[in-house]
C-alpha cells in the first residue's frame, strides 16, 4: 500500500511538473503606448554596494532608485526600524526617486550615520526591497606616538621589525623607506610580509642603520601616516671593513659567521591552517631565517599546483592563487632549504563559499487563470538558507492566497486571478553573505493591442520574398490570423508562412499577390485588426548600360544608361565617376538615356557608374573611360594602339527555321588591334527562368554564321559575345524569339536509386529532369518495381515528382527498379534496372571480446571479434569504435571526457586496427559498436588502456623581456598537457650573426621553475632561444623565441648610449674643430671681398643649434603637524622636457636658408648627410628659455608619493 501510494504522489508531483513546464511567462513588449496604460509593480533598477564605505569629507548619497506604473513610494529602514527623513534637516530624499543625501555643510558627524539602511519601493501593485546596505565612514587613524629602542642583533642572526600599521577603514596599504625617502632594498634575504613586517633572513653589518620606517598610505584620505623609525646596531666577531667591495657570493667578506639551517619567522609551527572564500584571491606565505639565506620551494599534497592561477611573488616566499574555486582546497607545503638543511611548514587550506545564484528568479507575467512558477537556487559553503518574502515580509505572515503554494525553493501559481499581483523577494544566505532577488508576479488583462501602424502600404518588387509585420499584443496571449482582401479562411501553408510574432512571410512575391492583407488578432477580451496594403512593382534595370570605351582626346565619348521600370515608380538617375559625384558643370551633357563627354582631355579618364534608384531598389552599371593620344594621319598610328576588349557582334539574324536548330548570323564589331579567337552564343527562354541567360555553345573567331542545335517547347532568343586575348565584349543586342514545338522527353532521369527510411518501407528517388529537357507541358514519371529475383509482378505508379515511398517491405531486402519520364507528347525511354534496398534495422549482435596490445604514449592496437553478417539487418558500414579519455594519470589535471568514434572497414575473420592519436600518460575506455547505413548494435565489452608517457607539449607560453641594459628576463609557464611528469625544462640558445649560427648553450632547470634572468655575453648579438619541458621520455617540442626580434630593434635599444662612447666623442670633436675652421676661412674671405656673402658661406657649412635644457619641478607635498602627508600632483604623469629626440627621425633637405641655421627650422640632418643636427634641437624663444633656467631639487616627499 506505501508502494502504491508513493506511485500516486509521484504521478501527481510528475503532472504537475509537466503542467508547469507547459505555461509560459508573457513578454511585455517595450512598446511606450504600452507601457503607459501597463500596471506593474515597483522593480529596483538602482542601488548603493552592500559594504558601502564613505569618505568623511564629502556628503552622503546612498542611492536607490525603482521604475513601476504607477510611479513608486520610497521609504527607509535604518537598523531594521523606519527611518523618518523628515525629522532630520541634514537627511533629504530625492524627488521622484528614493536616494537619500546626507548634508553636512552645516556641521554635524558623520559617524553618526553608520548602520544598515534598506530602501522600500511600493506602489499598489506590491512592494521592492533594496538590499541591506551597510554604511561605515572611512577612517585614516594617527599612528599611536611610540619611543622605540635601537635594536641590537648579532651579524648572521634573523630580525622581525613590526610594522603594526594603525587599523583603518579600509585597511593601509604599507611600505618601508629610509630617511631619504628611498625605498628599503628586498631581495630573498631582506622582504616585507603581508602583515607589513620587514624581515631579515639573516642579519649583514651593512645593514646598521638608524632610518628604517613603516609608512602606512590610506586610500580615501590620500594620506600617509610615518611610523618612528628603527635604529639598528649589529654587532660583529670582527670588525667591518667598509673600504672593502661588496661580494654577493661572500658578503661577510672572509669573516667566520656561523651558519644555520632554516627555521620559519612566518608562519610558526609546523602546521598552520587558512580559509579563503569562492572566487578571490589565496595568499600563502613562508618566510624563513638561516644562514645561507634559505630558498623557498612550494608544493600541493596530492597534485600538481594549479599553473593556470598560481603566481610566485616576494622572490618565491608568497604563494598567490586567484579566483580560488572548490579544487583549490587541500594541504599545501612550503620547503625552506639551504645546504645546512631544509625544514617545511604545512598549511591546509579550507574553501568556503557564500552564496551565488544557480537559479535566480524572475519577473512573471500570467494572464488570468494561467500557471506559473517562481524558482530560486543558490549554491555556497556551508549551503544556504533559502528564505521567501513577499512585500517585504516573510511569507509565512502574509496574507493566505490560495493561488500560490510553497514547495521549498519554488513557488507554484495555479490559475491566478487578477489582484493577486505582488513582489517577490528571495533571500539566501550563509554565514559569509547573502544573496538578495526581487521579482514580481502580476497578473494581467489587456485586449489585443496592433503597435504597428494602421494601414501601412508596403511596395515590394516582383519575384522577391516578402514580409508583412502585425506586431500585437494582449492578455492572455491572443490568437493571430491573416486574410487577403477580406476573404478566405485564413493565410498560412504553401505560398504563406506566418511566424509566432505576427508577421506574414510571401515566398515569392507575384502580381496577383497585390491587394488588402487583413491581421486579426483576438482573444477573451477583444478582438483588434489591422490592414497591410501591398503593392507588388516591376524592377528597375537597366536594359542598355555603360560599356567600356576608349576616346582620342578632343573627341566626344557616350554612355548610354537606358532605365526600365514601373510606371507608377519614379527613378531618379545619377552618375558617378571614380565613385564620387560627377559634376557636369558647362561641357558635360546628360539626357535621359545618355551621358555625353565632349572634347575629351586626361582629366576624363575613369571609371562612370550611372544608377538608377527608385523608392524600394536600384540598379547600377559601371565602364571605364580611357583617353588616347590624338589621332594621327599615319596609318601606323592605329596599329600602334593598345589592344581592348572587342565590340559586341551586331545585326543578329535567324534564318533556316527547323523543329530542332536554326541558323544564326551576325556581324562582328571592331576587333581593337587583338584577333577574335572565339564568340560565345548565349540563351534565354520566357518559360522557366525569364531574364536569366545561359551559355549555349561557343565557336571559332572566323566563324559569323552558325547552325544552332536546340530543345523541343523552348521559347529562345539569342544573344553574341565576342572574345579576344584581352577579354570579352560587352553582350549583343538580343536576336528575335524562336519558339520550337513540343515533343516527348528524351532523356532518362539520373541517379535511380532505391533505399529504405524505415526498417519496413523503400524510398524510390532521383532527379529530376532539367527545364530545358521536359520537351513538353505536363511532365510527369512512371515508375516499377518488385523483389528482387522473385519473378512476381512490377508494381507501378505515375507521379510529378522526384520520390515515391514503397510502404510495408519487409527489412532490407533487394528490389529491382526502372523509370520513364512522359509528357503530353507521350513517353520517352525506359531506364536500365537499378538495384534498391528496403530499410535497415538495428544490428543485433555485438563484438565480442574486445580487447588491446602492443600500448604506446600516443597508439593502441584494437583485436575483436567480428559479428555473423547477417545480424548486421542492413548494408555493413564500419566497426565503430567509441573511446574517451577518462582521466590523465597526473592527479589534479583536468581532461575533457568527450566521446570521439572512429570507424573501422574488415571483413577479416580476426579483425584487428590500430587507433592512434591518444594522449600520452592517460587512462582510456572503450567499447565497440557494428553499424549499417542507418543505426548501430548493442555495445560489446568496455576495455581500459592507459597509455604510456611521451615527450610534453611545449610550454604554454615564452615571453623574453629586457629587465636591463644587459640583461634579460625569460618567462614560462607549464605546458596544457605534460603528457607524462615533468622533471625540468631545458634551454638552448645561440647567437644570430646573418646567416652564421653560434655554437649551442644549455640551461636545464628543476620543474617548478618558470623564470630565469640571464645576462648577455654581448649585448650587441641577436640570440636565439628554444624552450622545452622534459619527461622521463625526453624532451617535448620546442617554443622558439628570438631576442631582439631585428637589427633595426637592437640598434634602437642600444642607440642611447652612443654619446658616451670615447670614438664618438672624439668624432664629434674633430667635426666641431673642422666647421670652426670653416667658418673662420669664409669671414677671412668676406674682409677682403670674397665673392661669397656671409649668408651663402654660412650656409654651406653644417648646422649647429643649441638645445635648452628645461627641467619639471615637481610640485611641494604639504606636511600635516600630526606627521602625515598629503599627496596629489597633477604633473605625475608628465614626461620632462627638453628630451633628446629620437636617432630614428626622417632626415629633410636643406634649403639653404639663412634662418635655418639660426632660429627657423628643426635639428636636422645636414646637405652632406652627416647627423649632426639629430643631436640639437630648434633653439627656444627668449622667453621660454627664461622661464625654465632653473631648477629645484627633489622634494623627498614627492618621492614619497612617486614610490607609493
Amino acid at each position: 500500500m506505501l508502494a502504491q501510494g508513493g506511485q500516486v504522489a509521484l504521478a501527481v508531483v510528475s503532472s504537475l511538473l509537466l503542467l508547469l513546464q507547459q505555461a509560459t511567462s508573457i513578454e511585455v513588449p517595450q512598446d511606450p503606448k504600452i507601457l503607459q496604460d501597463l500596471k506593474q509593480p515597483p522593480t529596483i533598477i538602482k542601488q548603493s554596494p552592500k559594504d558601502f564605505i564613505v569618505d568623511p569629507r564629502d556628503n552622503i548619497i546612498i542611492e536607490c532608485e525603482a521604475k513601476g506604473n504607477p510611479q513608486p513610494r520610497f521609504t527607509w529602514r535604518r537598523k531594521g526600524k523606519f527611518l523618518n527623513t523628515g525629522k532630520d534637516p541634514r537627511v533629504n530624499m530625492r524627488k521622484r526617486s528614493g536616494t537619500l543625501e546626507i548634508n553636512f555643510r552645516s556641521g554635524g558627524r558623520p559617524e553618526d550615520y553608520e548602520g544598515e539602511y534598506q530602501c522600500l519601493a511600493s506602489n499598489d501593485l506590491g512592494v521592492a526591497v533594496s538590499n541591506k546596505i551597510l554604511l561605515r565612514v572611512s577612517k585614516a587613524p594617527l599612528w599611536p606616538k611610540e619611543l622605540l629602542e635601537p635594536v641590537l642583533v648579532s651579524e648572521g642572526h634573523s630580525l622581525v621589525l613590526a610594522c603594526n600599521p594603525p587599523p583603518g577603514l579600509p585597511p593601509p596599504y604599507t611600505f618601508w623607506m629610509n630617511s631619504a625617502m628611498i625605498p628599503i632594498p628586498q631581495d630573498r634575504r631582506v622582504s616585507m610580509g603581508l602583515n607589513g613586517d620587514l624581515y631579515f633572513s639573516n642579519v649583514l653589518a651593512k645593514d646598521a642603520h638608524t632610518d628604517y620606517s613603516c609608512n602606512a598610505r590610506f586610500l580615501f584620505t590620500h594620506t600617509i601616516q610615518q611610523k618612528n623609525p628603527f635604529s639598528l646596531k649589529v654587532q660583529s666577531a670582527e670588525p667591518y671593513n667598509d673600504t672593502s667591495s661588496y661580494n654577493s657570493s661572500d658578503p661577510y667578506g672572509g669573516r667566520r659567521i656561523p651558519e644555520s639551517m632554516p627555521t620559519f619567522l612566518s608562519p610558526s609551527g609546523s602546521e598552520s591552517s587558512k580559509m579563503v572564500l569562492r572566487g578571490q584571491q589565496l595568499l600563502l606565505e613562508c618566510i624563513a631565517a638561516g644562514l645561507p639565506t634559505p630558498s623557498i620551494k612550494w608544493f600541493k599534497k596530492g597534485g600538481d599546483l594549479p599553473a593556470q592561477k598560481v603566481k610566485f611573488e616576494n622572490h618565491n616566499k608568497t604563494l598567490k592563487i586567484v579566483s580560488v574555486s572548490e579544487e583549490d582546497a587541500g594541504e599545501y607545503v612550503c620547503l625552506a632549504n639551504n645546504h645546512v638543511g631544509g625544514i617545511r611548514h604545512n598549511i591546509h587550506v579550507q574553501v568556503k563559499g557564500a552564496p551565488y545564484w544557480l537559479d535566480k528568479p524572475t519577473n512573471l507575467v500570467l494572464a488570468p487563470d494561467e500557471n506559473g512558477r517562481l524558482v530560486c537556487r543558490a549554491s555556497g559553503n556551508p549551503r544556504p538558507q533559502v528564505q521567501w518574502l513577499v512585500n517585504g515580509e516573510p511569507v509565512e505572515s502574509s496574507l493566505p492566497n490560495p493561488s500560490r503554494e510553497m514547495m521549498g525553493d519554488t513557488i507554484i501559481f495555479r490559475s491566478v486571478q487578477i489582484g493577486s499581483s505582488a513582489v517577490y523577494q528571495c533571500n539566501a544566505s550563509n554565514q559569509h553573505g547573502y544573496l538578495l532577488a526581487n521579482a514580481f508576479v502580476s497578473v494581467l488583462d489587456m485586449a489585443p493591442r496592433i503597435l504597428g501602424p494602421k494601414s501601412q502600404l508596403i511596395k515590394v518588387i516582383e519575384n522577391n520574398r516578402t514580409f508583412l509585420d502585425c506586431p500585437f499584443f494582449g492578455s492572455p496571449l491572443p490568437d493571430l490570423r491573416w486574410f487577403k482582401n477580406g476573404q478566405g479562411s485564413g493565410l498560412d501553408g504553401g505560398h504563406y508562412r506566418v511566424y509566432i510574432n505576427g508577421t506574414l512571410e510571401i515566398k515569392r512575391a507575384r502580381t496577383e499577390d497585390e491587394g488588402t492583407y487583413t491581421c486579426v488578432a483576438s482573444n477573451i477580451m477583444g478582438t483588434v485588426e489591422n490592414q497591410v496594403i501591398l503593392e507588388v512593382k516591376e524592377p528597375t534595370r537597366i536594359v542598355r548600360g555603360l560599356e567600356h570605351q576608349s576616346a582620342f582626346r578632343g573627341s566626344t565619348a557616350r554612355f548610354d544608361c537606358k532605365v526600365k521600370s514601373d510606371p507608377s515608380l519614379p527613378v531618379t538617375v545619377s552618375w558617378l565617376k571614380d565613385d564620387s559625384p560627377l559634376s557636369l558643370g558647362w561641357r558635360l551633357r546628360r539626357d535621359e538615356e545618355s551621358l555625353s563627354i565632349p572634347n575629351v582631355n586626361e582629366g576624363d579618364q575613369g571609371v562612370y557608374t550611372c544608377t538608377a534608384q527608385s523608392e524600394i531598389d536600384q540598379d547600377v552599371s559601371s565602364a571605364r573611360l580611357t583617353v588616347l593620344e590624338e589621332v594621327s594621319f599615319n596609318p601606323s598610328v592605329s596599329s600602334a594602339l593598345p589592344p581592348d576588349r572587342p565590340d559586341p557582334p551586331m545585326d543578329l539574324d535567324l534564318s533556316d527555321l527547323a523543329v530542332r536548330s536554326v541558323r544564326l548570323t551576325w556581324i562582328p564589331g571592331n576587333d581593337h588591334n587583338s584577333v577574335i579567337t572565339q564568340f560565345l552564343v548565349q540563351y534565354e527562354e520566357d518559360r522557366w527562368e525569364p531574364g536569366s541567360w545561359q551559355n549555349l555553345t561557343s565557336y571559332p573567331g572566323d566563324l559569323n554564321s552558325v547552325i544552332l542545335q536546340l530543345s523541343p517547347f523552348i521559347n529562345y532568343q539569342f544573344r553574341v559575345i565576342a572574345i579576344n586575348s584581352v577579354g570579352q565584349s560587352a553582350p549583343s543586342h538580343p536576336s528575335p524569339r524562336y519558339k520550337t514545338s513540343g515533343a516527348p522527353p528524351d532523356v532518362i532521369p539520373s541517379g535511380l536509386q532505391g533505399w529504405g527510411t524505415k526498417k519496413n518501407n523503400m524510398e524510390i528517388s532521383w532527379e529530376p529532369l532539367l527545364n530545358v529537357e521536359r520537351n513538353g507541358p505536363n511532365l510527369h514519371y512512371q515508375l516499377w518495381w518488385r523483389r528482387k529475383d522473385t519473378g512476381e509482378a512490377w508494381s507501378n505508379v505515375t507521379t510529378a515528382g522526384s520520390k515515391h515511398v514503397v510502404h510495408d517491405t519487409e527489412t532490407y531486402v533487394p528490389y529491382e527498379i526502372r523509370i520513364q519520364a512522359l509528357n503530353d507528347h507521350g513517353a520517352g525511354p525506359t531506364s536500365n534496372v537499378a538495384t534498391g534496398y528496403s530499410g535497415e534495422d538495428k544490428p543485433t549482435d555485438a563484438p565480442t571480446n574486445l580487447r588491446v596490445s602492443n600500448v604506446d604514449s600516443t597508439s593502441v592496437t584494437i583485436h575483436w571479434n567480428p559479428v555473423d553478417p547477417s545480424s548486421v539487418v542492413g548494408e555493413f558500414k564500419e566497426y565503430r569504435l567509441y573511446y574517451w579519455r577518462e582521466a590523465s594519470l597526473l592527479k589534479g589535471l583536468r581532461v575533457s571526457q568527450e566521446k570521439m568514434t572512429r570507424g573501422f572497414y574488415s571483413i577479416a575473420q580476426r579483425p584487428s586496427a590500430v587507433l592512434g592519436g591518444l594522449v600520452p600518460f592517460s587512462h582510456y575506455r572503450m567499447l565497440m559498436v557494428v553499424a549499417n547505413r542507418g543505426h548501430e548494435g548493442p555495445p560489446s565489452n568496455t576495455v581500459e588502456v592507459r597509455t604510456k608517457e611521451g615527450v610534453p607539449d611545449a610550454p604554454k607560453y615564452f615571453e623574453i623581456v629586457k629587465r636591463a641594459f644587459d640583461t634579460i628576463h625569460l618567462q614560462w609557464d607549464k605546458p596544457l598537457e605534460p603528457n607524462g611528469v615533468l622533471i625540468g625544462y631545458q634551454l638552448k640558445y645561440h647567437t644570430v650573426n646573418g646567416s652564421k649560427l653560434g655554437p649551442y648553450r644549455l640551461e636545464t632547470f628543476p620543474p617548478n621553475i618558470t623564470q630565469y634572468t640571464m645576462r648577455l655575453p654581448d649585448r650587441a648579438m641577436r640570440y636565439k632561444f628554444f624552450l622545452s619541458a622534459l619527461t622521463q621520455v625526453g624532451a617535448g617540442e620546442a617554443f622558439t623565441g628570438e631576442f631582439p626580434r631585428s637589427a633595426n630593434e637592437a640598434y634602437s635599444k642600444d642607440q642611447v648610449d652612443i654619446a658616451t662612447q670615447g670614438w664618438f666623442i672624439g668624432l664629434m670633436c674633430a667635426i666641431a674643430l673642422i666647421i670652426l675652421i670653416l667658418l673662420i676661412v669664409c669671414f677671412i674671405k668676406r674682409s677682403r671681398g670674397g665673392k661669397y656673402p656671409g649668408g651663402e658661406c654660412l650656409a654651406g657649412c653644417s648646422k649647429v643649434f643649441v638645445r635648452d635644457k628645461k627641467d619639471l619641478a615637481l610640485d611641494p607635498v604639504d606636511q600635516k603637524e600630526d606627521g602625515s602627508f598629503d599627496y596629489h600632483s597633477d604633473e605625475d604623469n608628465k614626461p620632462l622636457q627638453g628630451s633628446q629626440a629620437s636617432l630614428d627621425g626622417p632626415p629633410k633637405e636643406s634649403d639653404d636658408s639663412l634662418v635655418d641655421y639660426g632660429e627657423g627650422g628643426d635639428g636636422q640632418f645636414n646637405e652632406d648627410g652627416s647627423f649632426i643636427g639629430q643631436y640639437t634641437v630648434k633653439k627656444d624663444s627668449k622667453d621660454e628659455t627664461e622661464g625654465n633656467e632653473s631648477s629645484e631639487a627633489t622634494s623627498p616627499v614627492n618621492a614619497i608619493y612617486s614610490l607609493a
